[in-house]
């Protein structure tokens, strides 16, 4: 089933490994190509494609996915932020992904716009990810659109995780099957993970971001929304070089896949810094380890 959809991968069990590589912010796709083939080639399942990371702009994430698909016959989810559209113009950009047969996306409200850009640039959310699955399915039982396999994010680390498991459950009511995990670097997000299971019925995918230096731990602690990084795994990577660095993001990826195995239904690997060598070397790891 190497061309299988998400939703058939999870129905088959096939604990499909997903893996976040981040569009260009120019107009050259060749080497985010190359890079979403090199981890296809070994061994990703889906390749997910976030829509203008932390605000800022990209290649659109649902063109280059089409882009993909067409092009090198792989499957993708981009992702789809209401922060810049509002209904009509989700509603026709689904249309043209139907178009070029890519039926699966993954919905959520965005980043905010940046702050240095809020000036001449204002966000739309007209809609959250949730209100946008409801206004789908409605345009789905409608005949407008076809049916779509629709995905949320789970934030498991979130300091109020029963609020944010009441969200979850009104995404799985308004249409949301499957849920991509915020990354798990602790035993707090995996016990977030345990109880998550306990209380969806959609599919879960655990996320894993290999973290690459203690630069990089920091940064992501402080200014990335979602992330959590626990203070054990901080002190790990003090004194480490880029080698060590990346060897220990390997063996934390690896031994968080082993700890919440038995909670999710297959796995998101997000790219650092387009360092694609690595995150095939933890697609290896994970494979290995099933």
């Amino acid at each position: 089933m190497r061309n299988a959809t998400l939703e058939e991968l999870l129905q088959g069990k096939m604990r499909p490994v997903l893996v976040e590589f981040d569009p260009p912010r120019q107009t050259e796709p060749g080497e985010f190509l190359s890079g979403a083939q090199e981890l296809w080639e070994a061994g990703a399942d889906v390749i997910t494609i976030a829509d203008c990371p932390i605000g800022k702009v990209s290649i659109d994430a649902s063109l280059l996915a089409a882009k993909l698909k067409r092009e090198r016959g792989i499957q993708v989810l981009p992702h789809m932020a209401c922060r810049d559209r509002n209904l009509n113009a989700i509603q026709a950009l689904l249309m043209g992904l139907e178009m070029e047969d890519v039926r699966q996306v993954l919905l959520i409200t965005g980043d905010p716009v940046a702050a240095e850009d809020r000036e001449n640039i204002k966000g739309v959310f007209q809609l959250n990810s949730r209100t946008l699955a409801e206004a789908l399915g409605g345009l789905i039982e409608k005949g407008k659109l076809s049916p779509l396999f629709l995905c949320g994010a789970l934030n498991v680390n979130a300091r109020n995780f029963d609020a944010e498991l009441t969200r979850a459950r009104q995404k799985e009511e308004s249409g949301i099957r499957a849920f991509l995990t915020q990354p798990i670097s602790g035993p707090r997000a995996a016990e977030n993970v345990r109880k998550a299971r306990e209380t969806l019925k959609g599919y879960i995918l655990g996320g894993l971001f290999p973290i690459v230096s203690y630069k990089n731990a920091c940064f992501l602690q402080k200014e990335v929304k979602g992330m959590d990084i626990d203070d054990t795994v901080l002190r790990l990577y003090e004194g480490l070089d880029r080698v060590q660095g990346e060897i220990m993001a390997r063996r934390l990826c690896r031994d968080m896949a082993r700890d919440i195995a038995s909670f999710v239904d297959g796995y998101y690997i997000m790219t650092p810094f387009r360092r694609v060598s690595l995150v095939k070397q933890i697609i290896a790891d994970i494979r290995g380890g099933e």
